[in-house]
């Protein structure tokens, strides 16, 4: 055996190699299958030709050598565990006491770990480089022996203990997921929007064929005059910020004595598929604005965008000062992008070859499927998001626990053509936005420097939907008072984080100083243990206006309570 390891050895990394090189072909096709999205983008590599790449040859020696001297310790000393103990997809006892599953556990992470190797020692510009480990990193995740019957020891383990029980559970739950067109990540069947999510008192009382527009009961005595208008992302549903009582930031903000109005979208169908990002900005933000004024006789209001919501704030508003109009007193842009220069893992999957072809594609009408964007997310983080539940709920015939967030998370919603295909060329390919005058919205050319408003920018510190340094960009590009507040955790745990749970930090600076990176700005900031919630409403209160008796009743005038929130928009399905 000694004497043939070494030709053993050598096969293995020549195989490695060339299937790794014969592979970027087919890694780089395969994303035309998948549609990406952040903050409301769902984007795929583009048809086109697989550019050429070739390896730097001391990075490639030194990974050589590593895999001999790892090889070597695997095929002389056995697993032992070592490789695989930090991977919790390997870290049980089932695969620690199964000698064929812990060395084929061990194997595969050596393996995935040389090909991730292979992938940083291409020499190539870095969109080829990020889009080679991205496609390395879905291979790889996918191939993992925890994805398959015959090499999970743990699932191989609990099907001998529930007598196939557990295979015959997975067989169900693939046929129930199969019927319902996506993966479960919790059991749905536990949840119900306006039962037990979505359940702050309020009514709709202002609807259009893109949104439903909800005010909420107040929960003290009195309100601040200047009402308060969140707009959430269109690309999923608003109750990410109404979730249950205990974590709802909607429930909050009205606790706080914020008279409250949210936009609840419409789930576009075929009679919306032709629907604009004008239509969106003019009859949609614009609109809300407009009303919600005329509901409460204020002057200004104070606004919030999520997401591309704040995207869609932020273009609203400029649209407004384009035409002489200052209707908002202060604005929050919460995990949001106006500059678009540091995108993220996002960033590989957008150039010009691919915008042209979604323009084709979808640009004069069509629908982006909900399902598509909502497995986009997922796939982002495939081996938390995607095969975790393809291994509990197939392999090893489990349901997933109930979870409000994973619920909504699977609640999709589309997006009409024309609106996503203005969205990736001007914001994503382009990045308009930051530039006076390049975008052309409802009609006029806007400026973000016109939008000279306090605004509070808030950004997560690990979030891959909107990197915390694309967040902080937002404080370069707008010219008024401004306090900028890095989160804890992600792009949605990192937001829907309420004070009782005393969780998680975040920091801010004091000294009004606002550097161009956000490593300076990190630099002079201060952490503080728990939300940003009591923050943000402490500065928003500090815009908010006098307070005054709460109103009696919904809507004023001609708007009046059309029905109870949170509306029928938000139950419809994609």
């Amino acid at each position: 055996m000694t004497q043939e390891l070494p030709e053993f050895l050598t096969q293995s990394m020549q195989h490695f190699q060339q299937s790794l090189t014969e592979g970027w072909s087919h890694a780089l096709k395969s994303l035309q299958s998948i549609d990406l999205g952040a903050g409301g983008a769902a984007m795929a590599a583009a048809p086109g030709q697989s550019p050429q790449i070739r390896f730097s040859a001391e990075k490639l020696q030194q990974l050589q050598q590593q895999f001999m001297k790892d090889a070597v310790a695997l095929w002389t000393q056995g697993s032992q565990g070592k490789l695989q103990a930090q991977d919790k997809r390997f870290a049980t006892e089932a695969w620690e006491n199964n000698p064929v599953a812990a060395f084929s556990a061990a194997a595969y992470l050596l393996n995935a770990r040389t090909l991730m190797g292979m992938a940083d020692a291409v020499e190539a510009d870095a969109k080829t480089r990020a889009r080679i480990r991205f496609a390395v990193e879905q291979l790889t995740a996918a191939a993992a022996p925890s994805n398959f019957l015959a090499l999970n020891a743990e699932a191989q383990k609990k099907a001998i203990e529930t007598q196939g029980e557990s295979i015959a559970k997975g067989i169900g739950n693939l046929i129930h997921d199969m019927r319902q067109g996506h993966v479960s990540m919790t059991d749905e069947s536990v949840f119900e929007v306006g039962r037990n999510v979505a359940t702050t008192e309020g009514a709709v009382v202002f609807e259009n064929e893109l949104f439903q527009l909800i005010e909420y009961k107040p929960l003290t005595a009195k309100v601040y005059e200047k009402p308060f208008l969140l707009i959430p992302p269109n690309i999923n549903k608003f109750y990410i910020l109404d979730l249950q009582p205990e974590n709802s930031l909607i429930r909050y903000a009205v606790a706080q004595g914020q008279r409250t109005f949210v936009v609840s979208w419409r789930n576009p169908d075929a009679s919306l598929a032709h629907k604009s990002w004008d239509d969106y900005i003019e009859d949609a933000a614009i609109k809300a604005i407009a009303v919600t004024q005329e509901i409460t006789g204020a002057k200004s209001i104070n606004a919030l965008g999520f997401c591309v919501g704040g995207t869609m704030l932020g273009c609203a508003l400029a649209v407004l000062a384009a035409r002489g109009k200052k209707p908002v007193a202060s604005a929050t842009f919460l995990t949001s992008f106006l500059d678009f220069s540091d995108t993220g893992v996002l960033d590989v999957f957008i150039d010009e070859s691919f915008v042209k072809y979604r323009e084709q594609e979808m640009g004069k009408g069509g629908l982006m499927k909900g399902k598509d964007l909502s497995s986009t997310f997922s796939f982002l983080r495939p081996n938390d998001l995607v095969w975790n539940y393809v291994v509990g709920n197939y392999l090893k015939g489990e349901t997933p626990p109930p979870f409000d967030l994973l619920y909504w998370n699977s609640d999709s919603t589309n997006l009409p053509g024309p609106f996503y295909a203005w969205y990736l060329r001007n914001t994503y390919l382009e990045n308009r936005l930051v530039k006076p005058g390049a975008a052309q919205v409802c009609g006029v050319k806007i400026d973000l420097r016109t939008l000279d408003m306090p605004v509070y920018i808030y950004g997560s510190r690990e979030d891959h939907i909107v990197p915390i340094p694309g967040a902080y960009a937002t404080t370069q590009a707008l010219p008024g008072a401004k306090r900028f507040v890095m989160g804890a955790s992600g792009h949605i745990a990192g937001v829907i984080n309420p004070p009782a749970a005393k969780k998680r930090s975040h920091w801010t600076r004091d000294d009004g100083k606002f550097p161009k990176t956000l490593a300076e700005w990190q630099a002079g900031a201060k952490e503080h243990a728990g939300s940003w919630w009591t923050d943000w409403s402490q500065w928003l209160k500090g815009h908010a206006g006098k307070q005054i008796a709460a109103p009696k009743a919904y809507g004023k005038g001609k708007y009046k309570a059309i029905e109870a929130a949170p509306g029928r928009y938000v139950k419809v399905k994609a």
